[in-house]
């Protein structure tokens, strides 16, 4: 009689127990954020008559969902650049991580193209979570700071992407997890993560400079270690391989770089189109957009700041905060596609640790209204961006 009224009570605590463990309060969180975000924007399409699913599979999304279906040389209609142009070669501005996984992943589970697109984003975006919320962990101690960074993440401006036909949650799952490999000295994983993300976009090209560098630098103070030499020479191949690849198909050494000038208008210039572009909106800004897009700049230029002063304290691994200010470097020295700029700047993570860092110390009450407030915000600017703004971000 007592093992059946005791066990009901152990029952539960064992429950309460499971609920508690860091990773499920993290995969709770960037759900529920998540969640929150997909409802405010059905709210804003319902209001501007525009299907949800259009929205969450919109701009650069169909291209990713047609290489999918048809492959790169089977892209030939219904899509255009930026300048309203198609050309044999355009598909090839895209990298072939996302559309390889949704073919593979639609056709084991029998998945619409679709529908497989935004479960392979889900998944990608809670173990992205899960790694940043490990750096987190490993960086400070304090499970709340992995819980706060992850929240602030989720729902940071231009997260929606997260939830849409997309690559940012997918090359964020590979940058964590790299990040994570690197502080926990695995090169082997480290490597892998680099040749993934190095297959789903451009920007692993900090990726991998930072894990080759951190790779150097163990080899020249170990000597004798061969997983480092492995880490070294695999990590970059993904991205090189792809870029070898547009140049074998376009006939051209720098094959995919004119594909992204010529289509997109989109290069390295070391910031100055982007100064321009802030200096223009300060003065004469004429939508809610640009104004936001610049504070978003600013704000991710501020935070690459304190994210250096912090690693200069000794508080931040220099890993976690060479790669976050070389994701700013690289997205605001690059020129083309402004409106894109705050999605480009979401595998920044590591940007927000500093402030997930400072929100910890403070009482509960003041983290969730910071946090909650963050949230509503850039949640209010992904819908914004997807329905009443006209063009692609």
């Amino acid at each position: 009689m007592t093992d059946t009224l005791e066990r009901p009570q152990l029952d539960l605590k064992e429950a309460t127990a499971w609920t508690r463990r860091p990773y499920v309060q993290v995969i709770a969180v960037y759900l529920l954020v998540r969640t929150f975000g997909v409802a405010l924007l059905a709210l804003f399409a319902s209001s501007h008559d525009k299907p949800l699913i259009d929205r969450l599979t919109a701009w650069d999304g169909q291209w990713y969902l047609s290489i999918a279906e048809y492959g790169y040389r089977g892209v030939t209609h219904g899509l255009f650049d930026a300048a309203g142009n198609f050309a044999p070669y355009t598909p090839l501005a895209f990298f072939p991580a996302y559309p390889t996984l949704l073919r593979w992943l639609a056709a084991g589970t029998g998945l619409s193209l679709v529908n497989a697109a935004l479960v392979l984003s889900l998944i990608a975006g809670i173990v992205a979570a899960c790694g940043i919320h490990r750096i987190a962990t490993l960086v400070d101690g304090r499970p709340r700071v992995g819980v706060l960074v992850v929240a602030l993440w989720s729902g940071a401006p231009m997260a929606i992407t997260l939830s849409m036909t997309y690559t940012e949650a997918l090359f964020t799952a590979f940058a964590a997890w790299a990040l994570v490999a690197v502080l926990e000295k695995k090169w082997l994983l480290a490597a892998l993560c680099c040749v993934g993300a190095g297959l789903t976009r451009s920007t692993a090209t900090v990726l991998i400079g930072v894990v080759v560098l951190a790779a150097v630098i163990e080899v020249c103070r170990e000597r004798s270690r061969w997983s480092e030499v492995v880490c070294i020479l695999v990590a970059p191949l993904g991205l090189l391989g792809f870029w070898l690849y547009v140049a074998n198909v376009t006939n051209s050494w720098t094959g995919w770089f004119d594909l992204e000038w010529r289509n997109w208008r989109t290069r390295f210039d070391g910031g100055k189109e982007t100064v321009g572009f802030v200096k223009d909106t300060l003065l004469s800004g004429s939508s809610v957009m640009e104004p936001m897009t610049t504070f978003v700049l600013l704000g991710a230029v501020f935070l690459a700041v304190l994210l250096g002063r912090s690693s200069i304290t000794a508080r931040m691994p220099w890993p976690v905060a060479v790669y976050g200010a070389g994701v700013v470097v690289l997205i605001a020295g690059t020129a083309g596609l402004p409106f894109s700029k705050p999605r480009f700047l979401l595998p920044g993570f590591t940007l927000l640790l500093p402030v997930a860092m400072g929100l910890a110390g403070r009482r509960r009450g003041t983290q969730i209204a910071v946090v909650a407030g963050f949230v509503l915000l850039g949640c209010w600017f992904s819908a914004y961006s997807l329905t009443v703004w006209r063009y692609a971000i």
